[in-house]
């Protein structure tokens, strides 16, 4: 029944009204109402376009043949609320779940179970499926609609079981089998095979050691000479007698050079005479001359310019003082940089001035308008030392980035990042011939560099302890290292081990060198040690003097230069001051008591 109306004779119902007999009410929606087409007589329009089969009644807005339906219900052959679509059930309005009803039970069936799954037959007003509802276009109109049997409920209904798991378990169940299929041994190590072992240790063999693995047969052929025992000679020499032993010393031989036969070999092995050790040079004794102060913190590093006429210094206070070397007054003062100087160097061939600091930058000064034209960007930390290479427009640095940075001074392009050091690398020296630049570092390594190819030409690995200076000869082709074990020095190009001077036990910060072969070391608390650099003889040592008001502990040398004449010392402390030294011209040359070191240890 619909709501406010009374059936009439006939089948049709008007909302809020009486039907008259035989005079049914037009619809007014396309496809709810055929009855009066069908008493008129006339086909009722397809299915699609909204129309009825002709020879029925329905009430307005009913679309199953025969039957008495609410406003808006589809359901053949029941009575719905508005709102209803399942076949054969009682539902509330907005229920759209077939074969179920919110809140109640299916009419003759208990509850139905959440774990059946249901096909839903959603039709819409106006169409339905071919033989149930309305009938399709190829149906013949016929005066009474033939009744479509009613398919049962049970034929919607999945009796299978299907379990539902939450998204959780399923993201944990692929977790656990990934982890159980790749994951299983993660804490296992992975096998090496032994063929890649023996290719590491190859490769490692002529990276690491390719340079001094085959030193030792030259080294022996050297030192051993083989000769064929053959007929005495005529010319003096010692004539070999053989007896039973295996090895007979040749008779006469007041040398110190091991002689002998071996008879199983019919050969004479003949050692090589140790040279005569040379004996150190008279140095006259150096003193103090002036002491400068002018800076507000330590002074870290000094430079001479290639005229001898003035010097530089860079200090902790962030500034670059230019002082002249005969008066030991201030010229000038140049600031720029944000933090400590560690490395200043003047060219010889420029009117340039390089610094470089713990904030990062190199810069280049102009000293003609004694301002920065320059910044060389690259270094990842601080940058410690700087060469400026003596016949290429090329400036090398080092910092704590453990890298050698190569600059095109002009076009301030980084040509190599030399890296190969493992610890900060703290000094680096350069010269025109090979090695043109050798580096030394905090990991115990001296290497030498090959400028061309951008690679390691040579590690020396002789020190135990951290090098934090290098000095190269002027005249000679060696070059020296500063460490808390030894001083060492080194021949070039491939930096053949010469000898160690021992003595200096303290950290050295720097070292320097002029060409009448005087070395001198500084020490981190401010003893300063003199060598002979030939023989490697101590000829003097004494303690640095601190400025009145510091304390004993600011005795330290941070870097020393000689002057081109070598005739002045130049030396930076930790007491804010800069001390000059020269030579005692009264001095006295006296007999050197000398005794040599016979054990010369390499290491």
């Amino acid at each position: 029944m619909a709501p406010g109306g009374n059936m009439t004779p006939g089948g049709n119902m008007v909302p809020g009204g009486n039907m008259t007999p035989g005079t049914p009410s037009l619809p007014t929606t396309p496809g709810r109402n055929s009855a009066p087409y069908q008493m008129l007589g006339m086909p009722t329009p397809d299915r699609q376009t909204g129309a009825t089969t002709p020879g029925r009644l329905a009430t307005s807005g009913a679309t199953t043949p025969g039957r008495l339906g609410a406003s808006g219900a589809t359901t053949p052959g029941r009575i719905a609320t508005p709102g209803s679509t399942t076949p054969g059930r009682i539902a509330t309005p907005g229920s759209t779940t077939p074969g179920r009803m919110s809140g109640s039970t299916t009419p003759g069936r208990g509850p139905v179970r959440s774990n059946i799954k249901q096909r839903s037959v959603i039709r819409t007003p106006g169409s339905g499926t071919p033989g149930v509802g309305t009938p399709s276009r190829d149906t013949p109109s016929r005066g009474t609609p033939k009744r479509t049997p009613k398919r049962p409920a049970e034929s919607l209904v999945f009796k299978e079981e299907v379990q539902r798991h939450t998204v959780h378990t399923l993201v944990f169940r692929s977790l656990k089998r990934t982890h159980d299929m790749f994951l299983y041994d993660q804490w296992s190590p992975v096998p090496i095979p032994e063929t890649l072992k023996d290719t590491r240790k190859n490769y490692k063999k002529g990276s690491e050691y390719g340079h001094v693995k085959d030193m030792a047969a030259p080294l022996i052929a050297r030192k051993e000479k083989v000769l064929p025992l053959g007929p005495p000679s005529t010319g003096g020499e010692l004539v070999p007698v053989l007896n039973n032993s295996n090895t007979t010393p040749l008779p006469g031989d007041k040398s110190s050079s091991a002689v002998a036969v071996n008879n199983t070999t019919k050969t004479v092995t003949l050692a090589s005479r140790r040279a005569p050790l040379p004996k150190p040079q008279w140095h006259p004794p150096w003193k103090l001359m002036r002491v400068i102060s002018g800076h507000l913190g330590w002074v870290r590093c000094v430079d001479v310019d290639h005229t001898n006429d003035w010097f530089v210094t860079g200090s902790a206070d962030r500034t670059i003082k230019i002082w002249d070397m005969a008066a030991g007054t201030l010229k000038l003062s140049l600031t720029g940089h944000i933090s400590t100087v560690r490395g200043v160097a003047v060219s010889d061939r420029h009117p340039y001035l390089f610094s470089c600091g713990e904030d990062k930058q190199v810069k280049c000064w102009d000293l003609e308008q004694n301002k920065v034209i320059r910044h060389y960007h690259g270094h990842l930390s601080a940058v410690y030392a700087l060469s400026i290479h003596p016949t290429l427009d090329v400036l090398c640095s080092v910092g704590r980035d453990a890298s050698c940075r190569v600059w095109d001074m002009r076009t301030k392009a980084c040509i190599h990042t030399l890296t190969g050091h493992t610890n900060t690398v703290a000094d680096v020296k350069t010269q025109a011939t090979e090695p043109q630049i050798i580096t030394a570092s905090h990991d115990c390594t001296v290497r030498l560099w090959d400028i061309v190819a951008g690679k390691t030409r040579a590690t020396l690995t002789n020190h135990k302890k951290s090098i934090r200076s290098l000095v190269m000869h002027p005249t000679q082709y060696t070059f020296g290292t500063a460490s808390a074990d030894n001083i060492k020095q080194w021949r070039c190009p491939n930096g053949e081990f010469i000898q160690n001077l021992s003595g200096h036990n303290a950290i050295l910060n720097t070292l320097a060198l002029n060409a009448d072969g005087v070395l001198v070391s500084g020490a981190d608390n401010g003893t300063i040690h003199f060598w002979d650099w030939k023989t490697g003889y101590n000829f003097q040592r004494f303690q640095s003097q601190v400025q009145p008001g510091s304390l004993d502990s600011e005795a330290g040398l941070f870097a020393m230069c000689f002057d081109h004449s070598g005739s002045r010392l130049i030396t930076c402390e930790a007491d804010k001051t800069i001390k000059v030294y020269k030579e005692d011209e009264g001095a006295i040359e006296e007999p050197i008591n000398w005794k040599p070191d016979l054990l010369r240890k390499r290491y």
